[in-house]
């Protein structure tokens, strides 16, 4: 009874071979496979979104100002051309004044003396 009872022998215990596990992520994956370009490119649209909105309002709250900065151009633009044209004939009559063969005609103008060689001149209506 508490005898040595035979010990079974390597051979006849059969080897047990190893089975790598299936993995549930490859089945995903060739079920789905352009999920993640799908997901990556939906992002950037998404985000491209969000930019052109914020580009659009920012757009839409300048052009209000942009109005006005022109009208107030144009009333610049109309003021400094009717400068010019004043300008321009303040630079005439500097010219005049100076003038040495105007001399005369300015002294005239500009007194109640008149050159005792010129005769006055009245219009009378009839």
């Amino acid at each position: 009874m508490n005898a040595l009872q035979p010990r079974q022998s390597l051979q006849t215990v059969a080897p047990r071979q190893f089975v790598a596990p299936k993995r549930k992520t490859r089945q995903r994956s060739r079920l789905h496979p352009y999920q993640g370009i799908a997901l990556e490119n939906t992002a950037k649209l998404v985000v491209n979104m969000v930019l052109v909105a914020g580009a659009v309002s920012a757009l839409v709250k300048l052009l209000p100002y942009n109005i006005s900065q022109q009208a107030k151009l144009q009333e610049i633009s109309t003021e400094v051309k009717q400068t010019e044209s004043r300008v321009a004939d303040l630079q005439t009559d500097f010219k005049r004044s100076f003038a040495p063969e105007q001399a005369k005609t300015i002294m005239a103008e500009q007194s109640s003396r008149v050159d005792p060689r010129q005769r006055p001149v009245f219009i009378v209506k009839k």
